[in-house]
């Protein structure tokens, strides 16, 4: 009968005993009446034929979405969404009070209001390109003016997939083909240019050396040479006939003839 007993308690301190886990906070609710003490981490004693413990969690969440998003041209985008968001705890018994565990579907509605009012001012074009960024944080900030007063704040709005119109997105694809391709005529330009400068600046530099040398060759240098070169050919061990007009060891041109 002891151990009965015993064991009867036990089970009646568990049924009347609520664990609340890390990143999760509890609230008591009597007959109905939620308290607003906030219990964090721990065990949660409360008697279990009037009460209850309500529970929780204040980690940052993961809301997926799967919407069409309205265009500055009245086109439809077909767009998957995360909005990462938390509860301020201290504000937990509030956010229970007014939207119980379902506060969820408030984050949607109020993400489909605003998405619609901010994707409206923009192209959407721009949804598939760098202005995504500027999008996702207007729509945050837009939530925020409403959530962030009634304790849910959001993190982050992400447009992790987007769907372009299947016109636009061949039309967006031809584009940005002829930039690359107008990039690429660019540089091949540039090359052609800067080749043409070198041809320029190489050929300016042969004329200027002919210039030089042709501005140094007196006739009393060019004597000089020709004696020079005379010797070097008398010096040479084979049979040779120099054919010369007295003045210069080469041959002569049929002009005095």
């Amino acid at each position: 009968m002891k151990n009965f007993l015993i064991i009867a308690g036990i089970c009646g301190l568990m049924a009347s005993c609520a664990v609340v886990r890390p990143g999760e906070v509890g609230i008591k609710q009597n007959l109905g009446n939620l308290s607003d003490k906030i219990h964090t981490e721990g065990a949660v004693f409360y008697n279990p034929l009037t009460s209850k413990v309500v529970k929780t969690s204040i980690q940052t969440n993961d809301l997926e979405l799967l919407l069409s998003l309205p265009s500055k041209e009245g086109l439809s985008v077909n767009s998957q969404i995360s909005i990462l968001y938390r509860l301020e705890t201290n504000k937990v018994p509030g956010i229970i009070k007014n939207y119980g565990l379902g506060y969820e579907g408030i984050i949607s509605n109020v993400f489909r209001s605003a998405s619609a009012d901010v994707c409206s001012r923009f192209f959407a074009k721009d949804m598939h390109s760098g202005m995504r960024a500027t999008i996702e944080a207007d729509i945050r900030t837009q939530m925020g003016t409403i959530l962030d007063s009634q304790g849910i704040v959001i993190e982050s709005v992400l447009l992790k997939s987007i769907q372009l119109p299947e016109g636009l997105s061949k039309s967006i694809e031809r584009k940005l083909q002829a930039e690359q391709e107008a990039m690429r005529m660019e540089f091949v330009l540039q090359q052609q240019k800067l080749e043409a400068e070198r041809i320029i600046i190489e050929a300016e530099g042969t004329r200027d050396a002919q210039k030089i040398l042709s501005q140094g060759l007196t006739e009393q240098i060019i004597k000089l040479r020709s004696i020079e070169a005379f010797m070097e050919l008398s010096k040479s061990p084979n049979s040779k006939v120099i054919i010369t007009d007295g003045k210069t060891p080469f041959l002569v041109s049929g002009e005095g003839k």
